[in-house]
């Protein structure tokens, strides 16, 4: 594949690298074609990748073959890579005079720490941009053909994160109104809590569920029911998977128009 024109002349490239500088760039929820022009440029670009576990083979594939990779996989109850040695890996680079990716499936700025990253950099005096990325709510919606809002069915979206900082209480009786749909990000491991926390809260039994793995890809399957079965559907299907909760995903019979194994 060609590269993308460059931003700015070589001789700006060099004085760029001796500074070194990071770029956060959100990959999307998998699908290479969902991938932003300017998040292509960015990883085309880049002397080092710094990826998660999230960043699917085919975004991968568009990284220059030349530039390091540095693999810090985070997933649900188990980081390989503290978040703290992250922070410094992605300083020690850009010290180094690298022109460094940050790169994170999804959004950076939706559950991606992005902004505790950034953090990091701004205390080292490390220059930073950031790239956003379609997240999983947006694009696991879109192509499992359950829209995130509806003038029949939602009038508002909330995305959850379904591991909170410890001592983390949500608002569940906010969570328990209709008229909403609810996006729980990294839930699976918490379905049983979400459905008894929503019903014990007021929200109907028979509200639509639907639970998408590996959204957007090849591999994507949708399981739908309705919430006093979420937690038995939770056990069908692995992660990386989003729970979405509303009567929009009644819409899912009629709407959806991606191919999946579900």
């Amino acid at each position: 594949m060609d590269y993308l024109p460059l931003s700015c002349p070589p001789k700006d490239r060099d004085s760029l690298q001796a500074e070194g500088e990071v770029a956060l760039v959100g990959a999307g929820p998998g699908d290479a074609g969902l991938l932003t022009l300017k998040a292509l440029q960015q990883i085309q670009l880049a002397d080092v990748v710094v990826y998660d576990r999230l960043v699917s083979d085919e975004v991968l594939n568009l990284v220059r073959h030349d530039a390091e990779r540095i693999f810090v996989g985070k997933a649900s109850g188990n980081h390989c890579v503290p978040q703290q040695q992250i922070n410094q890996i992605l300083v020690e680079q850009a010290q180094r005079g690298k022109r460094v990716v940050r790169l994170k499936g999804g959004d950076p700025f939706i559950f991606g720490r992005g902004g505790e990253e950034l953090e990091a950099l701004a205390v080292a005096g490390i220059r930073f941009s950031v790239v956003p990325g379609i997240t999983a709510a947006s694009g696991c919606s879109a192509y499992s053909g359950i829209p995130l809002t509806h003038r029949d069915h939602a009038q508002s979206v909330r995305l959850i994160t379904g591991h909170a900082k410890q001592d983390g209480v949500l608002d569940w009786p906010c969570l328990a109104q209709e008229k909403q749909t609810l996006v729980f990000y990294m839930g699976l491991s918490q379905a049983g809590e979400i459905q008894h926390q929503l019903t014990q809260h007021g929200l109907a039994v028979n509200t639509p569920v639907a639970l998408i793995e590996n959204g957007t890809t090849a591999s994507q399957r949708v399981f739908t029911g309705e919430l006093w079965q979420l937690s038995a559907l939770a056990t069908q299907v692995i992660s990386p998977s989003l729970i979405i909760i509303g009567s929009v995903v009644q819409l899912r019979s009629k709407l959806n128009w991606f191919p999946d194994n579900g």
